[in-house]
């Protein structure tokens, strides 16, 4: 029940909550990149009706400044300038009209006779024409006689002495325009717009009659006072779903394959957890078992040591003092293996003391040479000035070493080269043993620590359990690093004390 539970939780934990943050952050920034698209795009739109209307107003100026040079040579016939100004608007289907004014603003003639005697010096623009004499647009919408709606253009004619003597003025047609503009974007919704903020025509608008300053962008035109100002496109919830989904899909995928990764992981540090446990389960019932026999074993060699030593003496033959001898060895080997079972299972304080490392090695080194040269090995030791001290029970620490090198030596069957090196290290020692022995396989470096696991034909498999039980007691550890036919390296790390 509770494996399901965490399997759960860590379900949610590495699937659940990434996708739902995942999910909301690719929303958010799909809808702020669809949105800056979108933007684009009106922004483009608004910029070519701006430049259509800049290329409109340039071509009308073109003209009223053609008919401007005429309309100064002309002055004194005006009956020339009607076919003219009836001929330019004839050309032209932008134009609702164009006439001739005097200086007070009375239509003198004109292309067509809507504006017949009519006064327009009360337009704003006319009135702006005969104070600065320059050109100048209507910023207000006009409806004619007919209804038709137009935006007035006006430009001054000047004498020599740059007086004012008549005005030119162009009707541009609204519905025109907005033909022209409806072609170039069908679907798009904009509005031009004076300085005085009056819309001046709406294009596809389809009776609405304004839309938000959030969902539209304006830029103004170069050679008119106005505005154009477009509504950003609305906003296609389906593609975003799709991207999102698309994006998403793969996500999930990969949370999968994490959740997986990590539910693996998790079994195989379950594996090796419930491995270590069943190892310490091994040394605790071979603890239990010690501490259960181990004397009533010994007590019992103890009076067969006693007797086979009187036997010895009373029958000196040579055949029964070598027989007592097998005896004696197989006893004393009967009895190493009961004091390895003692060591395991001992796991009460033991009384330590801090003692230099040099020495330990300096006291067993009689030892190691002399089994050396029995089997043929070079020996050498590399030790430092400075004594090293550590806090440990000297004899259990020598019988760490002696199983090393035992084990090395016997690695080494016809000679080679065994090596001791003592490296201090920031808060701890190094206790090195290499050799140039057989080396052990790469698949049997984990098992060597395992309890009764032996690759000798007499070995018992505890003398490395033993020597790993040691050094956790003195709060060291060991390491080996070994390749075949290459030789063997022991680490021994023991945290250094101040004497």
């Amino acid at each position: 029940m509770n494996s399901r539970k965490s399997n759960y939780l860590l379900y949610i934990i590495v699937v659940i909550i990434p996708i739902f943050i995942a999910f909301i952050y690719h929303m958010y920034d799909e809808f702020n990149r669809d949105f800056n698209q979108r933007k684009e795009k009106a922004i483009w739109i608004a910029t070519i009706h701006q430049k259509s209307w800049d290329q409109f107003i340039s071509e009308t100026v073109t003209t009223l400044d053609i008919l401007a040079l005429t309309a100064e040579t002309e002055l004194d016939s005006i009956e020339k300038l009607y076919p003219l100004l009836k001929k330019a608007h004839g050309k032209d289907p932008r134009y609702g009209g164009i006439y001739l004014l005097d200086p007070e603003g009375k239509v003198i003639t004109g292309s067509n006779s809507l504006l017949t005697n009519t006064n327009l010096s009360n337009q704003e623009y006319i009135k702006e024409i005969t104070r600065t004499k320059d050109i100048v647009i209507s910023n207000n919408l006009e409806t004619l006689k007919n209804g038709q709606k137009v935006i007035g253009i006006g430009e001054p004619v000047l004498n020599d002495e740059g007086q004012l003597v008549s005005i030119i003025i162009a009707h541009l047609r609204i519905d025109y325009v907005q033909n022209i503009m409806r072609l170039l974007t069908p679907d798009t919704k904009l509005s031009v717009i004076n300085q005085n903020g009056s819309v001046i025509m709406d294009i596809n608008m389809n009776g609405s009659t304004k839309f938000s300053q959030k969902n539209s962008i304006s830029l103004p035109f170069d050679r008119l006072p106005w505005s154009i100002k477009v509504e950003i496109p609305n906003r296609d919830m389906g593609k975003i779903i799709k991207t999102v989904s698309l994006v998403m899909v793969r996500f999930i995928f990969i949370c999968h394959i994490m959740f997986l990764l990590i539910k693996y992981l998790m079994l195989r540090k379950q594996t090796a957890r419930e491995k270590k446990e069943n190892e310490l389960q091994k040394l605790e019932l071979v603890g239990t078992l010690a501490a259960s026999t181990a004397h009533e074993i010994r007590n019992p060699l103890t009076g067969i040591k006693g007797l086979v030593q009187l036997l010895s003496e009373k029958y000196t033959n040579t055949d029964d003092q070598y027989y007592f001898s097998v005896i004696n060895d197989e006893i004393s080997r009967i009895n190493e293996i009961v004091s390895e079972f003692l060591i395991l299972g001992k796991p009460t304080a033991q009384k330590t003391e801090i003692i230099d490392t040099r020495k330990i090695i300096i006291d067993l080194e009689p030892l190691i040479i002399s089994e050396a040269n029995l089997n043929n090995v070079q020996y050498e030791s590399s030790l430092p000035c400075s004594p090293i001290y550590v806090d440990c029970t000297k004899d259990q620490l020598k019988q760490v070493l002696l199983n090393i090198t035992k084990n090395a030596l016997e690695s080494m069957p016809e000679g080679g080269k065994l090596s001791i090196s003592l490296i201090e290290l920031p808060y701890r020692c190094q206790i090195q043993v290499s050799d140039t022995g057989s080396g052990i396989p790469e698949g049997e470096i984990e098992k060597i620590f395992q309890p009764f696991y032996t690759s000798k034909d007499l070995g018992t498999g505890l003398g490395l359990v033993v020597c790993k039980r040691i050094l956790q007691s003195f709060g060291g550890e060991i390491q080996i690093a070994s390749k075949v036919n290459k030789g063997t390296i022991v680490d021994i790390f023991l945290p250094t004390k101040e004497k």
